[in-house]
This record gives C-alpha cells, structure tokens and sequence, in this order.
C-alpha cells in the first residue's frame, strides 16, 4: 500500500523489496546472499552483497547485469543500484 495516502498501490520501496525477495535465493544458493540497504528519493537502489557475493570479483557484474537488470525491467522508476558496505 501506498505509504502516502494508503491509495492501495503498492509504494517504491515495497516494489523493490519484492524483487529483491525472489533475487535472493539464486544469490542463496551459490552461497552469497543480498540486502536492500534503501532506496533515495531520485530511486536509487542501495544493497549490501553478503556472503560469498562480498569481495568476489563477479559481483559487480552480477550487481549490474543481473540485480539492476531485472530491477529495471520490474520496477521501471528504479534509476540505479549501487552497493553499499
């Protein structure tokens, strides 16, 4: 729901936590895993890389190729994601 003004619509932040949600098992089971730090007013998208995903040298590719890819075909306000420590 809309945090604003309860329209029913779901907000932003509920979109891209969703998808984040259905990212996490891929990541899961290749022994890393993702957390959706928060998203700014000009929808950014702030995530930490856990586990295997932290420091390996795929993880910015699969930052932007998968995480950012499938964000901004779900949720096509999202602007940018970017990984925070």
């Amino acid at each position: 729901m809309c945090d604003t003004c309860g329209c029913g619509q779901k907000s932003f932040e509920t979109k891209v936590s969703e998808v984040i949600d259905s990212i996490r098992p891929m990541l899961q089971n290749d022994g890393g895993d993702i957390e959706l730090v928060g998203v700014d007013a000009d929808h950014k998208v702030r995530v930490r890389l856990q586990g295997a995903c932290r420091g390996c040298p795929g993880a910015r590719m699969t930052l932007k190729m998968g995480v950012e890819r499938l964000l901004k075909q779900r949720v096509p306000e999202v602007k940018e994601v970017v990984a925070v420590e």
